[in-house]
C-alpha cells in the first residue's frame, strides 16, 4: 500500500505521512528512479494478526497485533515491538520504515520492521502480558528469526517480554534460539551495555555536535523530555560527562534547577515515589512551557509529534537530539532549519539501541560475549563515524542533518536493492 506524503493540518501528526514527506524529498534530491522510489517507499510484507487470550477473571478477548518489514534489502529486518492502547498500523509502518534508514545511516546489515500490540498494559497483570506475548510470537513466528526478523523491545516491553518471545519461539522450534530477538536478561543472550545503548548514543553524538559547534559540556545545559530509559540515562550519561541537566520532564510535570539537577538524586526520588515532581533539590515548572527553556540542547526522549509547526518557533535550543522516534513532525523541520538549529535527527542519534542490539544478535549467533568496555567502545566508532558521514553529507549538499540522514540512508539501500536486482 502506498501513501500520498502530502502532510496538511489534519494529517500533520500521522508517522507514517510524515515519514514519507521526508522519504520524498530525499528521493527528489536524489533524483532516484520513480519505479526505484516506489519499491523502496512500500513496506514488502504487513501483518496483522488476531490474538484471542484468556484474562485473570476468566473473560477472553482479542487483541489486535502487527508486524511490518518495511526492508530486507540490506539483510534482516530488525525493530522493536510496543505494547500500547494507541498503536496504529499507520505508527507501525512509519517506525518500520524509520528502523530501515536508522540501520542504513548507521551502516548495519538489517532493514526495517517494527510490531505492535492494541492493549493497555497499565491494567493487564504479568501473567496476562505473558499471554499476549506469547500467543502474539506464535501468530507472527512464521515470518521470524535470526535470518528473516529480528523483535526488540521498545514501548511497554521489556527484557522480560523478549524472554518470553525467545522461549515461544525456541518451543515450537524445539531448540534454544537466542538470536530471535534482542534486548534480553543478560543470562539468556543479552548483551552488555544494551540497556545503556541507546541514550549513550545520544550523548555521544551531541558531544560530537558540540565540538562542531566550538561549545563545551561545562557551558551547555540541557533539557531532557522523558526520564525512561532513553531520556533517563541520557540525562544520567550526560550529567557525569559534565552536562549541566537544567529541566526534567515528564507526563505529570517538569523539574527545573538552573544550575544543574542531581540527576543520581531525582532517579532514587522518581524510583521511590513514582513521580519526578516534588524533588527537593528543584522547582516545580509547567511541563508544556519547560519545552521552551533558553538551553544549548533539547532533548526529546518521550514520544511522536512533541516539535510540530504549531510549536517549533517557541523551540530556544542550539542542539535538538532526538532520542525518541518521530519527535519532530516533517512540517516543523524546515521551521527549525530556518532557526538555525542544529538537529541531531532520530535516525542517528537515538540509533545507538538498535547498533547494540546487533552486537547482541552477532554475539548470539558466535556463542562469543564481549565485555561491556568492547561494547562501547564499538558503540562510539559507529556513532562517531554515523555523524560525521551525516554532517558531512548535509555540508556536500547543501541541506539540513535530517535530510542528509535520510538521503543517505535511501542512497545506501537503493545501492543494494540495484545490486541485487529485482527478482522476477
Amino acid at each position: 500500500m502506498i501513501l500520498e506524503a502530502t502532510p496538511s493540518v489534519g494529517n500533520e501528526i500521522n508517522p507514517w505521512l510524515s515519514a514519507a514527506a521526508r522519504f520524498d524529498e530525499a528521493v527528489e534530491r536524489l533524483e532516484l528512479d520513480e519505479g526505484l522510489a516506489k519499491v523502496l517507499r512500500t513496506a514488502a510484507l504487513e501483518l496483522t494478526v488476531h490474538i484471542p487470550v484468556q484474562l485473570d477473571d476468566g473473560r477472553l478477548e482479542v487483541f489486535t497485533g502487527y508486524r511490518v518489514q518495511h526492508s530486507i534489502a540490506r539483510g534482516p529486518s530488525k525493530g522493536g515491538v510496543r505494547f500500547a492502547p494507541d498503536v496504529t498500523l499507520d505508527e507501525v509502518r512509519a517506525l518500520a520504515a524509520w528502523m530501515t534508514w536508522k540501520c542504513a545511516v548507521v551502516n548495519l546489515p538489517f532493514g526495517g520492521g517494527k510490531g505492535g500490540v492494541i492493549c493497555d498494559p497499565s491494567v493487564m497483570s504479568e501473567g496476562e502480558l505473558e499471554r499476549i506475548t506469547r500467543r502474539y510470537t506464535a501468530e507472527i513466528m512464521d515470518i521470524i528469526g535470526p535470518e528473516r526478523d529480528v523483535p526488540a523491545p521498545d514501548m511497554n516491553t521489556n527484557a522480560q517480554t523478549m524472554a518470553w518471545m525467545m522461549d515461544t519461539y525456541s518451543m515450537h522450534k524445539r531448540q534454544t534460539i537466542t538470536a530471535v530477538v534482542t534486548g534480553k536478561p543478560l543470562d539468556l543472550g543479552g548483551s552488555r551495555g544494551r540497556p545503556e545503548a541507546t541514550g549513550r548514543g545520544c550523548m555521544i553524538v551531541t558531544m560530537q555536535a558540540l565540538r562542531k559547534l566550538g561549545l563545551e559540556p561545562s557551558n551547555t545545559r540541557v533539557v531532557v523530555q522523558g526520564f525512561g530509559n532513553v531520556g533517563g540515562m541520557s540525562a544520567k550519561l550526560m550529567a557525569r560527562a559534565g552536562f549541566k541537566i537544567i529541566c526534567v520532564i515528564e507526563h505529570d510535570g517538569a523539574v527545573f534547577n538552573a544550575h544543574g539537577l542531581d540527576i543520581e538524586g531525582l532517579m532514587k526520588h522518581f524510583h521511590e515515589t513514582g513521580s519526578i515532581t516534588g524533588f527537593s533539590e528543584a522547582e516545580d515548572i509547567d511541563r508544556h512551557e519547560a519545552l521552551y527553556l533558553d538551553c544549548e540542547v533539547l532533548l526529546p526522549a518521550a514520544k511522536e509529534n512533541v516539535i510540530t509547526s504549531a510549536n517549533a518557533d517557541r523551540v530556544r535550543a542550539r542542539i535538538i537530539c532526538e532520542g525518541a522516534n518521530g519527535p519532530t513532525t516533517s512540517e516543523a523541520d524546515a521551521i527549525l532549519a530556518d532557526k538555525n538549529i542544529f538537529v541531531l535527527p532520530d535516525i542517528l542519534a537515538n540509533a545507538g539501541g538498535v547498533t547494540v542490539s546487533y552486537f547482541e544478535w552477532v554475539q548470539d549467533r558466535q556463542g562469543y560475549f564481549w565485555n561491556e568496555q568492547l561494547v562501547n567502545g564499538r558503540l562510539e566508532e559507529i556513532m562517531v563515524n554515523s555523524f560525521k558521514d551525516v554532517v558531512g553529507y548535509a555540508e556536500k549538499h547543501k541541506v539540513h542533518n535530517r535530510l542528509a540522514a535520510y538521503m543517505l540512508a535511501i542512497d545506501r539501500v537503493a545501492f543494494a536493492l540495484k545490486t541485487r536486482g529485482i527478482y522476477a
